[in-house]
């Protein structure tokens, strides 16, 4: 089991750190960061998750089941809005099955795909009202939050929230993504003594991680554009 726990957790370190990379600050088009490590996490909880409680909740997972398969087919707008052959789309589930688990879920990917789609003030609404304090889940979406925000340019709540999610999430798979993007925005605004600050806690306090590999690269490039 503990073996099984690790390679779990090593997993959601690879694929997070994929995410990591290919949606940097520089890229205008996508949500940088955590959407990856979302998915994996959302996915899992739909699949194992128990939504059988009542008829009610029976129905909306069944509403929810066709949006996944356009969300994971990258068909983000078909996901969010539904289709034209019944199903209804992720706004809807939310809004028509409210008060179930379904329907917070569903939150949560709404909130993705307006991300996706370059809707950050609507990505924003929708990832605020998912109702959760899983220790995975929750802490995603507050770091997706953050991302959003650094799209907008609205920095100090982008680091604020990615630092919020980092010390929730307090694990290694990611916290340590967290760090860093809040670093890296730390070093945009100049804010370099910060910045190393939230590397070395990446060194120090999740040096088991991925990211703790390279990152005395990164303190050193902080500390070389301070002087």
């Amino acid at each position: 089991m503990a073996e099984q726990k690790k390679q779990n957790e090593a997993l959601n370190v690879e694929e997070a750190l994929t995410q990591s990379e290919a949606f940097l600050i520089k890229n205008k088009k996508s949500i940088i960061g955590v959407v990856l490590a979302i998915v994996v996490v959302v996915v899992g909880i739909v699949m194992y998750k128990n939504f059988y409680a009542d008829p009610r909740e029976e129905k909306a997972q069944a509403a929810l089941f066709k949006g996944q398969s356009y969300f994971e087919a990258d068909a983000y707008e078909q996901a969010l809005n539904g289709d034209s052959i019944g199903y209804m789309g992720f706004i809807k589930v939310a809004d028509e099955y409210s008060g179930t688990d379904a329907a917070n879920l569903a939150k949560a990917y709404a909130g993705i795909c307006y991300a996706h789609l370059g809707q950050y003030d609507e990505a924003i609404k929708a990832l605020d009202s998912f109702n959760g304090k899983d220790q995975m889940v929750a802490p995603a979406l507050k770091g997706a939050m953050g991302n959003c925000y650094a799209q907008l340019g609205q920095l100090d709540k982008a680091v604020s929230l990615l630092q919020a999610a980092a010390s929730e999430a307090d694990n290694n798979s990611l916290s340590p993504i967290f760090l860093q993007q809040a670093g890296e925005l730390l070093v945009k605004q100049g804010k370099y003594d910060e910045a190393i600050k939230a590397y070395t806690t990446i060194k120090e306090k999740y040096f088991r991680s991925y990211q703790a590999m390279n990152i005395d690269k990164y303190i050193e490039q902080a500390k070389q554009m301070k002087k």
